[in-house]
């Protein structure tokens, strides 16, 4: 059984003049991390405001535990846990008082379920009397990690729970995720980082409203059928600019220190007109494609 099914959601905004989904479908399974990945825009908050039963779609269903989204909207909010991206605690309170809130919220308390946030929360309760206002990035996420789950929910929601904050955070969070698995909670995360994709079970490229593909990491670059390379030169900027006008580029674009390109055709030709281009310093070399090229590959249209 799905704990998490969407069935040709559609919504949009301003009355109609916005679509922020359209016909979005999916499922997600007990106990699975599943990933929404696409950049900002691309509709993932609103899917998540969605199931949390914030928001009405404007057509299609969806059911979490089996219960609907629009006529079971109390039941839900009993058995899930919600992390929007934008941090919604109580800035006035401290760390302390609100978990303390949000346990007897629920009916519970900090003791009872503490084993689901004792990672995280070791690592903020030196600060638990500073005022949550107060706290960084990285320890405001931690401490709203700590507060979705203290009521032990069957389901957890992460809408971007990683923006704005350090690397070394956004690792532990992603390994805490990974622990609550294998306490039966079924994750819905979402993220615009395609390199956190590969910590999900599975994964939904998403694109102005649309789902573009829906498969393990690995099975989606193994999708990947064109030949890519990675090219560097002592000018990015002009090296950029002259794989555009390569008449066989069939796509281009920034990566990192190297500029990612799929050529219709020998790269040794590409390789020459660069130089007539005067392009110095050039390496070209072969390279696996990542969940970003693929996510590129599928959104592009020349």
């Amino acid at each position: 059984m799905n704990t998490i099914e969407v069935k040709d959601i559609n919504k949009s905004y301003e009355k109609g003049k916005v679509t922020a989904l359209k016909n979005v479908s999916f499922n997600v399974g007990k106990g699975e991390l599943f990933g929404l990945i696409g950049p900002d825009g691309a509709g993932k908050t609103t899917i998540f405001r969605l199931l949390t039963t914030l928001l009405i779609p404007d057509s299609g269903e969806a059911k979490v535990l089996g219960y609907d989204i629009v006529k079971d909207y109390k039941q839900i909010r009993n058995l899930v846990g919600y992390m929007p991206g934008k941090f919604s605690l109580y800035a006035d309170l401290t760390i302390e008082e609100n978990l303390n809130f949000f346990a007897t919220l629920f009916g519970t308390t900090i003791e009872e379920n503490y084993h689901l946030i004792k990672d995280i929360y070791e690592q903020i309760a030196p600060f638990k009397k500073r005022r949550a206002g107060k706290l960084s990035g990285g320890m405001k996420q931690k401490l709203a990690l700590c507060c979705a789950l203290i009521h032990k929910p069957e389901v957890l929601f992460l809408d971007e729970p990683t923006t704005g904050i350090d690397p070394v955070s956004r690792v532990e969070l992603w390994d805490m995720l990974q622990k609550l698995k294998t306490e039966g909670i079924t994750i819905l995360a979402s993220t615009p980082y395609m390199d956190e994709a590969v910590r999900c079970d599975r994964v939904a490229l998403i694109q102005e409203g649309e789902i573009l593909n829906i498969d393990t990491p690995d099975n989606i670059t193994g999708q990947f059928n064109k030949k890519l390379y990675a090219i560097k030169a002592g000018n990015m900027y002009a090296l950029l600019k002259a794989l555009k006008q390569y008449p066989e580029t069939d796509n281009s674009y920034a990566f990192g220190e190297y500029a990612h390109v799929i050529v219709n055709g020998d790269v040794e030709n590409l390789k020459s007109f660069l130089e007539k281009q005067g392009i110095s310093g050039i390496e070209v070399r072969n390279t696996l494609p990542t969940i970003e090229d693929t996510f590129i590959a599928e959104s592009y249209k020349p």
